[in-house]
């Protein structure tokens, strides 16, 4: 069985991680949206609402799977028994951080990492500007999926 592991903070789910989680389940028998906890980092959302946003987004599919975890992403895959990390890239700067940090997990483990580039549609989006967008009280639903909402 081939598993993935989709690794992000997902703060909060856009409608680009969707694309990438749609077109990984076509590759992966099993494909774990893993949300990482870093405590020093200041979320917007609490760990509780990303998960469900995940979950109730891809409540119809079976093969993607939500957990949480701290620590190196590398480290939880080997704890796991997952052997492929999904990516998602949407520009070459992307690549270029994503590619050390492959390089890096490749260092330190066999764990192979799998980039898909982002649909067209949704190459534009980042968590950062929906976060910017939603501060402002503009329109961040054309942005997330029908999950997201604010209080």
């Amino acid at each position: 069985m081939k598993r993935a592991l989709f690794p992000g903070s997902f703060d909060p789910l856009t409608l680009g991680h969707c694309d990438i989680i749609t077109r990984g389940v076509t590759l992966f028998d099993e494909l774990i949206v893993a949300i990482g906890v870093n405590s020093d980092k200041k979320y917007m959302f609490s760990l509780d609402e990303r998960q469900r946003f995940i979950e109730e987004t891809f409540a119809n599919e079976p093969k993607v799977k939500v957990m949480t975890y701290e620590g190196l992403t590398v480290d939880f895959c080997q704890e796991i028994g997952v052997e492929f990390i999904l990516r998602g890239l949407r520009n070459p700067a992307d690549f270029e951080f994503e590619k050390a940090i492959a390089h890096t997990n490749r260092c330190l483990s066999e764990i192979e990492t799998v980039f898909l580039l982002t649909s067209a549609r949704t190459s534009f989006i980042a968590s950062s500007i929906v976060r910017d967008v939603i501060r402002n009280h503009g329109d961040y639903t054309k942005l997330v999926p029908g999950s997201v909402r604010v209080k």
